[in-house]
């Protein structure tokens, strides 16, 4: 288990962008594959974006491609999601998690650890 905790969530316009991060504690930060979800009241929580232990390797939501990067800086135990074009379907909250599978996963049950969540709202 590693502690999380999400930052950089707010209120944009359709159109703007925003960088979430997330950070940790953790001294083997490198070893966790990681990832980015969110969820809407009523609604399954849902795969945004993951990333492997070294950042070498990414995968993301069909939704959000080419919209959205993922990135981690091991020197800083932090992991990032740039969001770029929002939309205000990409209204949610977003989690980051920690997976022991250190080439990252999309499936939400290989995730041990989760953040607090962090509010993005875009408006129309």
């Amino acid at each position: 288990q590693v502690q999380l905790v999400e930052s950089g969530g707010g209120l944009v316009q359709a159109g703007g962008s925003l960088k979430l991060s997330c950070t940790t504690s953790g001294r083997t930060f490198s070893h966790y594959g990681m990832g980015w979800f969110r969820q809407i009241p009523g609604k399954e929580r849902e795969f945004v974006a993951a990333i492997d232990g070294i950042g070498r390797n990414t995968g993301y939501a069909d939704s959000v491609k080419g919209r959205f990067t993922i990135s981690r800086d091991n020197t800083k135990n932090t992991l990032f999601l740039q969001m770029n074009s929002l939309k205000p379907e990409d209204t949610a909250v977003y989690y980051c998690a920690a997976s022991r599978l250190v080439k990252g996963t999309r499936l939400k049950d290989e995730y041990g650890s989760w953040g607090q969540g962090t509010q993005v709202t875009v408006s129309s």
